[in-house]
């Protein structure tokens, strides 16, 4: 360069090498074009770190930076993205990571736009689980002093859950065994997917509105964990909580556990168990009504059987076999007699007609007004006398009957019984004659007029015996 300077000098003119030319950068035009090259060379990628330092914005926005040992970046969760999050983020959380490197070109600032994010480790639903659950019980929604109990005897239980399927099918089957006259309103709804939480809480906000019914059972099959994640909803929970009518969660199988369980007034295993708790107090009602009527039955069976027994042995007494066949035979003659007065007035009644007759055609031949005037006042008088001599003839067996009744219900055992007397029997049913076929603490039964005791001998005393 020296030479070419030197020969341009001797030839008469001077020469300059142009210099190299400079750009020129606007900090926003650098900062776009940076932001620019990093997006294209980290159009998707993957990070595992740590949150810390978490800010969501009213916006909708999280905030929050991604670190490890060596290292941290900022990142950006847009509200779009966020909303489709099934856990909450929170500090020192360990997760992975799906997004596109950036520059936020106003601060210069490098950072990461999620698109996806789950937790290193328990799954996004476990996660959220999780949370909810440590979140309410730490506000109480969880403790026993604020659950109900449920009425013993309900008129009418509530149940939402599917309107097809097994089990609202199971569960009307059982209570229909156990509490036939239980009413069961049920509220459809959908159990299943992003919709099923608001479906449900709008029946046990129903239910409370219509205060048509004295307890709620929210049921639903087994299932896993996604299928299940309505009942672990924040906003479903929260619904139970607020029910002025006592909750029975009956969500999945007896392994299963959800939030709603938690914050319910009771849990059920399974839609099937809560059938029997809500019925449980009816049906051992009924069960022990059922056993006292069998136990009456039976007792009532007895006391027939020993009645018929005693019956027997006092029918074949002899006085009663006499005093029976003598009123037998009394009644019979009562009853032949009835049939001869009977057979007697007829024939008197059959006289005075052929009677009248005669008159009637001697009256043809002489004076007919006088004549008959006579014959009606004398058959008037005949049938007078024997209408009161049939009375009298009545009344007399009548009077008799009657005296051979008292004489024999004074010779009964039942009419001794209504005098004040009674029959005292030992446990095999032997009547007891003598104290001294009776020992202390021995069972014995008292046969009075109306109904019979049972008791236990305490002391045993012997009486000159009375003639």
């Amino acid at each position: 360069m020296d030479a070419a300077f030197n020969q341009s000098t001797q030839l008469g003119f001077t020469f300059e090498a142009p210099k190299p030319q400079r750009r020129i950068w606007r900090v926003s035009e650098l900062a776009a074009e940076l932001r620019a090259q990093v997006e294209r060379a980290f159009s998707e990628l993957w990070v595992e770190g740590e949150i810390c330092d978490l800010r969501p914005a009213a916006s909708g926005h999280v905030y929050f930076t991604l670190k490890d040992d060596g290292a941290q970046l900022s990142v950006v969760l847009f509200r779009s993205q966020a909303r489709l999050l099934r856990f909450k983020p929170e500090d020192g959380l360990h997760i992975l990571l799906r997004g596109r490197l950036s520059v936020y070109e106003q601060r210069g600032q490098m950072q990461i736009v999620a698109e996806h994010i789950e937790p290193v480790g328990a799954g996004s639903l476990q996660l959220a689980f999780e949370q909810a659950k440590r979140k309410l019980q730490r506000e109480g929604l969880f403790d026993a002093e604020r659950k109900r109990p449920l009425p013993a005897f309900p008129r009418c239980v509530g149940i939402v859950t599917s309107p097809s399927g097994a089990v609202i099918r199971d569960f009307l089957n059982i209570v229909r065994r156990r509490h036939s006259a239980l009413q069961v309103l049920l509220y459809p709804a959908l159990v299943q997917g992003e919709a099923a939480a608001a479906e449900v809480e709008a029946g046990i906000a129903w239910f409370n509105r219509t205060r048509e019914v004295d307890v709620i059972v929210l049921a639903r099959g087994g299932g896993s964990l996604e299928d299940l994640a309505p009942f672990n909803s924040e906003f479903l929970a929260r619904a139970i909580a607020r029910s002025e009518i006592p909750v029975v969660s009956a969500i999945g199988h007896e392994t299963d556990f959800t939030i709603a369980d938690f914050v319910a007034d009771l849990r059920a295993p399974t839609p099937s168990a809560a059938a029997e708790l809500i019925t449980a107090a009816q049906h051992r009602v009924e069960e022990r009504l059922a056993e006292q009527t069998h136990r009456l039955i039976r007792a009532t069976r007895y006391a027939l059987m020993q009645a018929r027994e005693r019956f027997s042995r006092l029918s074949s007494d002899a006085a009663f076999t006499r005093l029976r066949d003598s009123l037998n035979r009394r009644q019979q003659r009562v009853d032949e007699l009835a049939f001869r007065i009977e057979a007697a007035w007829r024939k008197q009644y059959l006289v005075a007609g052929q009677r009248v007759q005669q008159l009637s055609a001697a009256v043809l031949r002489h004076d007919v007004t006088n004549r008959l005037a006579l014959i009606r006042h004398r058959l008037d008088s005949l049938d007078s006398r024997l209408e009161r001599a049939q009375d009298g003839f009545v009344m007399l067996r009548q009077s008799q009957l009657d005296a051979l009744e008292k004489r024999l219900n004074s010779l009964s055992p039942l009419g001794i019984l209504n005098r004040g007397y009674a029959l005292v029997y030992d446990e095999f049913g032997a009547l007891v004659k003598d104290a001294a076929l009776v020992q202390p603490k021995q069972k014995l039964i008292t046969r009075v007029a109306k109904g019979r005791i049972e008791s236990s001998v305490m002391k045993v005393t012997m009486e000159p015996e009375i003639t």
